[in-house]
């Protein structure tokens, strides 16, 4: 851990954020986390989580071969540059993270009750889809909110139709680890 003091303290904070917010649910709410779409992984999990893995990887190879060249747009190649400096096992972490914190939060935490709030699935997860790729401004930079963006869409998408958070995950730790660990 030594070396990224700032990594590791956002890491931390992001996974009690992760515990706090699923406490939330069952302790404050009272309701079962299947209520957030956490629930057991079956085989549909598993082949849809793959499909729509490989799809967002599809797409992203698109928007970098194809709309990143047409707009003149380039990377953060800084924040590309501090990802594989880092131990094989921080990498892993982070791409857990990522999948379990965002899914919960941007999807099945931000969409059930945005729903109630606002009376509209499909607003609520309009809001929690814009949530999500403004959360990669700060790190990643302008254009990778196309790239955030678009698999931001294909995730959200799948929780309405799926309400399935592990199929989520699985779709997101296949684009992250596809993205930076095999890199």
């Amino acid at each position: 851990m030594k070396g990224q003091p700032h990594l590791w303290t956002c890491e931390l904070l992001l996974w009690g954020l992760t515990i706090a917010l699923l406490f939330y649910v069952v302790v404050v709410e009272k309701r079962p986390l299947v209520s957030i779409g956490l629930r057991l992984p079956n085989w549909r999990t598993v082949i849809w989580g793959i499909c729509s893995g490989l799809a967002i990887l599809l797409g992203i190879v698109l928007i970098y071969g194809v709309v990143f060249r047409l707009l003149h747009l380039t990377i953060n190649m800084q924040a590309m540059a501090a990802l594989p400096r880092l131990p094989f096992a921080a990498q892993l972490l982070l791409v857990v993270r990522a999948a379990f914190f965002e899914e919960i939060a941007y999807r099945g935490y931000a969409i059930e009750p945005l729903t109630e709030l606002t009376g509209s699935r499909m607003s609520a997860a309009v809001i929690a889809w814009v949530a999500f790729t403004a959360a990669y401004l700060s790190y990643w930079g302008w254009a990778q909110l196309i790239v955030a963006g678009f698999a931001g869409l294909v995730q959200t998408a799948l929780y309405l139709w799926r309400r399935d958070l592990p199929c989520n995950m699985l779709a997101h730790f296949l684009t992250d680890g596809v993205g930076f660990l095999f890199r």
